[in-house]
């Protein structure tokens, strides 16, 4: 009797479908580590608290039309965790290049999803790269499952995730799963009609409200239609596949917030001028116009409760189009420019609509989805994540966790994605690049210091000034 299989949701469908030889659709991390793990105890940490969700120990069988997920019959966790060795006094540069030649290579979608290398003869310690199918799961909780592997000692408390272990639930024949829907279907529109009614009472104009919502939501997918498709630039290039992968020394995060304050802003508007600093050495470095209408990234947008445990895993979020004015070249009016950028952002329903559209294009013929992720892909050059980490050090099987960094997928024809992690008091960049884009990830890494180095000096003397002119 062959093993039970589940209905892969439309999001995830589409997530999968994404997958390409140019662009494989894998969350790729690595942790940099203190000092050298025991395996045995790397290996209890997963068994209690990774494989405790049921997702890590099932396969995709995807029959066209439709994908599902199943129990692997075979699966052993030595498939899936590998231990090797970098050659000689391995430095930064060599993990980088086994991280890039890993992130180039698909999965083995005969067996679940995933696969961790932990890495002997880093520096005093190790490294762990760890890579996951996105259809498993969005970045963000991603991020959250791995942080739940880690403590805040060096010494372990196995079983702290463990979920509460639901009973298996009564089969049902087809005739009661109809009656059950029907009944639910009957009781979600009542409590709807309940819920509008009162709504309607506590506030006479909810109606209009609602119809606001509806409208805005609708203006918001036009606008996502009809935007023009990215200017022509060195960014935008035919993919190989291959990819180049790099992380730069962090940030001090208290800095960081310094000059956020300094500016009026959130940190997160700090960084995404800082971004677009970093870009704007690039094209100069290259000697590449500058685009006038400045350049977007795609930025995932996430629609979990952060303040909820993860429960199931799956996708949940949608992406925004935010613009970088890469043609501001005076810090403080980028940073103005970006703030003005977000806020408008906020204010839109641009990520609901975005997760909307995946739902559709997974329930959908795979043609239509492909054309439809080239046209959203050609609406953007980078994808750019922006994940808030831990603000304490943690510890994996009782080794420090020095610095930790992942990257998200690109899908369709976005070659280029960056990522900013904070974690303990510091905000960590990364990079990866497809190796036909002409861009170094290490220049842009060390571009990446200069534009916040730049941003924050301008801040901090344009608040001096204003002291200084209050005084007078």
């Amino acid at each position: 009797m062959s093993p039970k299989q589940i209905p892969m949701s439309a999001v995830d469908r589409a997530w999968l479908r994404m997958d390409s030889p140019q662009n494989p659709m894998m969350i790729c991390g690595v942790w940099t580590l203190e000092k050298p793990l025991s395996m045995s105890r790397l290996r209890h940490t997963l068994e209690e608290r990774f494989l405790c969700f049921n997702r890590f120990k099932q396969r995709v069988i995807d029959t066209g039309d439709r994908a599902y997920w199943q129990d692997d019959p075979l699966f052993d966790l030595d498939n899936h965790l590998h231990r090797i060795a970098l050659p000689g006094k391995a430095d930064k540069a060599e993990l980088q290049k086994l991280v890039s030649d890993m992130n180039s290579t698909s999965l083995d979608f005969r067996q679940p999803l995933w696969q961790m290398h932990y890495i002997d003869n880093y520096g005093d310690g190790g490294a762990l790269l760890i890579r996951i199918h996105h259809c498993i799961a969005d970045g963000i909780s991603l991020v959250r499952v791995m942080l739940s592997l880690t403590d805040k000692t060096p010494e372990p408390r196995l079983g702290k995730v463990a979920r509460k272990r639901r009973s298996k639930p009564r089969q049902r024949s087809a005739i009661q799963s109809f009656l059950h829907r029907a009944v639910d279907s009957a009781q979600t529109a009542t409590n709807q009609a309940k819920l509008f009614i009162q709504s309607v009472r506590d506030e006479p104009n909810y109606p209009l409200k609602l119809a606001t919502t509806a409208s805005g939501v609708a203006f918001d997918l036009l606008k996502l239609g009809l935007a023009p498709v990215e200017p022509k630039t060195g960014l935008k290039e035919p993919l190989s596949g291959r990819k180049q992968v790099a992380w730069a020394d962090p940030l001090d995060l208290a800095e960081v917030k310094a000059c956020a304050k300094a500016l009026g802003g959130t940190i997160n508007d700090a960084l995404l001028c800082t971004v677009t600093g970093a870009l704007q050495r690039h094209f100069a470095a290259h000697k590449e116009t500058i685009p006038e209408c400045g350049i977007r990234v795609a930025v995932p947008f996430n629609l979990r409760p952060l303040d909820q445990p993860i429960e199931t895993l799956g996708n949940k979020f949608g992406l925004v189009l935010v613009t970088l004015p890469v043609e501001v070249m005076d810090p403080l009016m980028c940073f103005r420019q970006v703030q003005e950028n977000m806020n408008r952002l906020k204010q839109s329903y641009q990520a609901q609509v975005t997760y909307s559209l995946l739902d559709i294009f997974g329930r959908g013929p795979d043609v239509i989805e492909r054309r439809a992720l080239d046209l959203l892909s050609n609406k953007a050059s980078a994808v750019l994540t922006n994940v808030p980490g831990p603000k304490e050090p943690l510890y994996l099987a009782g080794s420090k966790l020095t610095q930790p960094m992942f990257w998200v997928p690109q899908s369709g024809s976005i070659g280029i994605g960056m990522s900013i992690l904070s974690y303990a008091g510091t905000v960590q960049f990364g990079i990866t690049v497809d190796k036909a884009i002409h861009a170094d990830p290490d220049a842009v890494m060390n571009y990446f210091r200069e534009s916040f180095e730049a941003l924050s000096h301008a801040a901090l003397a344009g608040r001096q000034d204003a002291i200084e002119r209050k005084a007078s």
